[in-house]
């Protein structure tokens, strides 16, 4: 998209730059400036960039939550419509392995629940849906896989704890921050599959990092 925007712009800069060298004919008749077309192709350029550019907006404010949660500098990537199109995974987002067995430090977010972010962070965050509450699960979780921890279970867990944390980087108040991670907790990691979960998930648990935004806490 961001090619068409950008050819579509160069098209109205020719045809402005074409009139402006021949701007009689060969009859010495002045030739009229192509207004409408130049417009258009205006229009049609900046409108494909619009959401360009507030899909990288969005990504770089993504980026940074997940970077404060990592510790380190990470990329977030939003899947595009044609990424979309061809995805058959299940996956709401993924952090690639690399040849050494570590985690990359980017991960792609699905288009959906980039869009259920974007929807949440133009919200006051107090009520969010039960898609806004996953997302910003699935944010959390695909940090944690950026941080290293590879086994599903344990980023699972460990995002739960850091949940309320993501909530509040982007902006919610304490009090709905918290209610968030519980509210995930509560109604949607019970229902995750065997391999999202561990029994060693929990208070007192070995993956219990003792931490004061852990959704059974307070």
């Amino acid at each position: 998209m961001t090619w068409i925007a950008a050819a579509l712009l160069a098209a109205a800069v020719a045809v402005a730059a074409r009139w402006a060298m021949r701007r009689v004919d060969a009859l010495g008749r002045r030739r009229p400036f192509p207004l409408v077309t130049v417009l258009i192709l205006l229009g049609l350029g900046v409108g494909l960039l619009v959401p360009v550019v507030r899909t990288a907006r969005l990504e770089a404010r993504l980026g940074d939550v997940a970077s404060s949660l990592v510790g380190e500098r990470v990329v977030v990537d939003c899947q595009g419509l044609g990424q979309e199109f061809v995805d058959v995974g299940a996956e709401l987002g993924y952090v690639r392995i690399g040849p050494d067995g570590q985690p990359e430090r980017a991960t792609l977010i699905k288009r959906p629940q980039c869009g259920a972010l974007s929807s949440y962070l133009h919200s006051d965050r107090r009520h969010p849906s039960s898609e806004q509450v996953v997302a910003v699960h699935v944010l959390s979780h695909e940090a944690m896989h950026m941080a290293g921890y590879t086994d599903e279970a344990e980023a699972e867990c460990r995002a739960m704890q850091v949940d309320a944390r993501t909530a509040r980087l982007l902006g919610a108040p304490e009090d709905a921050a918290r209610a968030l991670a519980r509210r995930y907790w509560r109604t949607v990691y019970p229902r995750m599959s065997d391999e999202y979960r561990s029994g060693q998930c929990r208070a007192g648990g070995e993956l219990d990092q003792r931490q004061p935004d852990a959704p059974w806490s307070g």
